[in-house]
């Protein structure tokens, strides 16, 4: 028996989501490793239904999406914000320009073409780019950028639903300037009532920020609770 080789991407055979259909996904805590699923395409619809149940698609270019939900999982919550002297220091300086959703489609782009250690290429393909810039364009994927001296210096994306913002990637073409953004990011969407950043999993860099782990099953209580509340 010839066993079928899954499609590298979305599958152009799987119906296309709109950003008011929802898919159901396998409970990620009946999973025993990080993988919940396999397939299927990024359209908005599916994109916003992973989300909402703690899921999110990470696959390498030739790969078939990958749907994860990682345990542990790793959040940033408004208590344990971190902002080092270092970087009080540059925004006292205003060494930085932060803007929102000014350029979403330079972010991510920038974020796909960044080299970063440990990596071979990178996860942010071209199927990736155009759906988040699809999601921008529906008003649930957001961008926080920072200039200096008028050109882009880094930033951040990710995407926001209810009370629960979910980081993707971030860059920097000069120090500090992802964090600068982030920051400035953070400390919006915590002021207008965010109750967690996920960051998905861990990283030196977000660490420094603040981010925290929690178990899978910890968070998934606690993202089911939050997008339950009316914002």
């Amino acid at each position: 028996m010839r066993i079928k080789k899954r499609r590298a991407g979305p599958d152009p055979d799987f119906p296309y989501l709109s950003e008011y259909e929802r898919f159901c996904f396998p409970l990620p805590e009946n999973s025993e490793g990080d993988i919940i699923a396999i397939g299927g395409n990024l359209s908005p619809g599916m994109l916003l239904s992973a989300y909402e149940q703690g899921i999110f698609p990470w696959y390498n270019e030739g790969e078939p999406i990958l749907w994860q939900s990682p345990d542990p999982r790793f959040v940033i919550f408004p208590e344990t914000l971190h902002v080092s002297e270092s970087m009080k220091k540059i925004f006292k300086k205003k060494q930085f320009d932060v803007y929102f959703d000014r350029d979403f489609a330079g972010i991510i782009k920038n974020c796909a073409s960044m080299c970063r250690p440990g990596q071979d290429g990178t996860w942010i393909t071209a199927d990736m780019m155009d759906a988040y810039i699809k999601l921008h364009e529906l008003g649930f994927a957001h961008s926080a950028e920072s200039y200096a001296h008028g050109e882009l210096a880094g930033g951040c994306y990710g995407v926001r639903l209810g009370n629960v913002f979910f980081g993707e990637s971030m860059f920097a073409k000069v120090s500090n300037a992802s964090k600068a953004a982030f920051v400035t990011l953070a400390r919006f969407l915590f002021e207008s009532g965010v109750a967690f950043i996920d960051s998905q999993v861990h990283t030196n860099h977000v660490e420094s920020l603040g981010g925290r782990e929690i178990s899978r099953n910890d968070y998934l209580s606690l993202l089911r609770t939050t997008l339950a509340k009316k914002v």
